[in-house]
């Protein structure tokens, strides 16, 4: 409720119509959103709390029939937190008593004086706040339960609190986590890099948002998807979605009110509220700031929501809705846009779930969040916009360029027929080159940054077998790794043969290539003459080669498989003064 906005309806019992009457005009003149019903008895009044909303009763003690603690009692078998204030002729300590047992809000004696009036409505109007604020908090309460968005708090670099999603998430139980290091769910690279980036952004900004490698408790990874937010009292919230399943679990509390508020204010989450009986939608100021308005411009009514979906959307999105109230799925859960304040379109993660149900299974009460995920739509927009440039792109190199090479190539030998002619052999090699250079660049290309299947891979025999596919007449491999990975086994073949490639190209043709186990991975090295130090931020760069017979793309390939699996790949020299790649963050296979 607004309680600055919204009417208070106040139910009055009293038998004596001389004072019931005088209440009934000073309440509403001292607070004009009163507006005060009354009732003459007990039965009356139960009538009147199940046919209409009330926010408050008033009630006589001494009536006929019924006295008002009995009433009390009713009014609390069915309505457990509506205020009630009892009135007294005279004080009564057995009285007090009796009314606190029952459940009583406040208790008060009768006095029909101005100040006895005056004092009445400001008891009224704090019990009737003091619920207000209790069903506010009820409601982030809610708010968290339903959202399935993992949420932590962190003083002083510990956990002071972990909800079940978050925990959930990195394999643990809630209270293990308490007190423990916020490094406890990421990888050492990780780890620095939360606090080199991460943490001075929410130094300076009072915010950061991005996508990091979390560390279960079992030592698998994921990607998730991240943000953190420095408080007023400088505690930090952490909120965490996994990218990589995308399954929202349940929802439960384990901590403190204060600090679940904190955490809902402190995270970027718009909260709605949806009476299902009136259409009636309270809107907190994250909703409202998320598309641009503050709370006070906005309706709280269904429609307010309704009419800022995108007509495109808008069906899919209501039967979204229907399929949850018709109890077809355990959330209401979809993405759609959302027209803002300027008239823009932003794109809104919307969950919620029916908190209560009437006794036919109507539902009463639904609650739910809002997500901002504008930027992550607009890059997955990129993405496909790339992908249809590199299939055009791959299109005109494996048709558009190769034919006519192709028709040149035939020519040229034709020219020769058989004989040596040094101009016919240099253009014969140019277009070999040619092919090559087509060759690599499809493959970079079509390789892109996907992964199509991730699988357990036995280093040592795909090490084997890639060295064979690559041309080493003289070269040594030696491979005292013993790893067993998780990757996706042809994109892990890429590197391995554009590592060995690079090796021969640069170490020559009796190079030793050399594999072995690192922590959180391995590493290809060899004996050669090694890369410059200027010149190691530079060789993973597309087209870039020292060699004039190498194309400068086996390298991008390498760091684009890389890449794709969220592995870290260092460039440096051996021990030997030979070339070192270094392939980290790798998730091994312990069994």
């Amino acid at each position: 409720m607004n309680m600055s906005t919204d009417s208070v309806r106040v139910l009055h019992v009293d038998d004596d119509p001389l004072f019931a009457e005088p209440v009934a005009t000073v309440l509403e003149e001292e607070y004009d959103r009163f507006v005060v019903e009354t009732a003459t008895s007990a039965t009356e009044a139960l009538d009147q709390v199940e046919a209409t909303d009330i926010d408050c009763i008033v009630s006589d003690y001494q009536m006929p029939g019924h006295d008002g603690i009995e009433l009390l009692e009713s009014v609390r078998e069915e309505c457990h937190k509506l205020p009630f204030i009892l009135l007294t002729a005279k004080g009564s300590e057995g009285i007090a008593s009796d009314a606190i047992s029952a459940g009583v809000t406040d208790y008060l004696q009768k006095d029909p004086t101005t100040n006895g009036y005056t004092e009445l409505a400001n008891r009224i109007n704090n019990a009737v706040e003091t619920v207000a604020d209790q069903r506010e908090r009820q409601r982030h309460l809610d708010t968290v339960e339903t959202a399935r968005v993992g949420v932590s708090i962190v003083d002083n670099d510990r956990f002071s609190y972990v909800n079940k999603p978050f925990a959930d998430l990195y394999g643990y139980d809630p209270s293990e986590m308490i007190d423990e290091h916020w490094e406890l769910i990421y990888p050492a690279e990780e780890a620095a890099s939360i606090r080199t980036e991460a943490l001075p952004t929410v130094r300076d900004t009072g915010e950061w948002y991005g996508q990091t490698v979390g560390l279960c408790a079992d030592g698998h990874t994921f990607t998730a998807e991240q943000s953190i937010t420095r408080t007023d009292d400088g505690t930090l919230v952490w909120t965490v979605q996994d990218l990589t399943e995308r399954e929202n679990r349940e929802s439960r509390l384990g901590r403190t009110l204060t600090r679940l508020e904190l955490a809902i204010e402190g995270a970027n989450i718009g909260i709605w509220d949806w009476n299902v009986r009136t259409d009636e939608v309270q809107f907190n100021e994250k909703w409202a700031k998320m598309l641009g308005y503050t709370v006070e411009e906005l309706d709280p009514h269904l429609d307010t929501w309704q009419r800022r979906v995108h007509p495109d959307d808008l069906d899919a999105v209501n039967e979204a809705v229907q399929a949850h109230v018709d109890g077809d799925s355990p959330y209401y859960d979809t993405e759609h846009r959302m027209r803002t304040a300027d008239g823009d379109w932003k794109w809104i993660h919307d969950i919620g779930t029916i908190v209560e149900r009437d006794d036919a299974g109507e539902p009463v009460r639904a609650v739910g969040i809002h997500l901002d995920v504008n930027e992550q739509k607009e890059h997955e927009r990129e993405v496909k916009q790339e992908k249809q440039r590199l299939e055009e792109f791959t299109r005109i190199m494996s048709h558009d360029l190769r034919n006519p090479l192709q028709v040149a190539m035939g020519n040229v030998e034709l020219a020769k027929d058989g004989r040596d002619n040094e101009y016919l052999d240099t253009a014969t090699e140019a277009l070999d080159r040619i092919e090559e250079l087509i060759d690599d660049l499809l493959q970079l290309a079509r390789s892109g940054h996907q992964l199509t299947g991730m699988e357990t891979v036995e280093l040592p025999t795909l090490i084997d077998r890639c060295w064979q596919n690559v041309e080493t007449p003289d070269a040594t491999l030696v491979s005292t790794t013993e790893q067993t990975v998780r990757a996706d086994k042809s994109r892990l073949s890429q590197l391995l043969e554009n590592l060995f490639r690079n090796a021969v190209e640069h170490g020559g043709a009796n190079v030793t290539v050399t594999v072995g186990d690192l922590e959180t991975g391995f590493y290809v090295q060899d004996d050669g003459p090694g890369i410059p130090d200027a010149d190691q931020s530079d060789v993973l760069a597309v087209g870039y080669s020292t060699s004039a017979e190498g194309t400068g793309f086996g390298l991008s390939i390498v760091k684009q498989v890389a890449q794709a699996h969220d592995w870290t790949l260092s460039v440096t020299n051996s021990a030997e003064g030979g070339a070192r790649f270094e392939i980290t963050n790798v998730e091994i296979d312990t069994a």
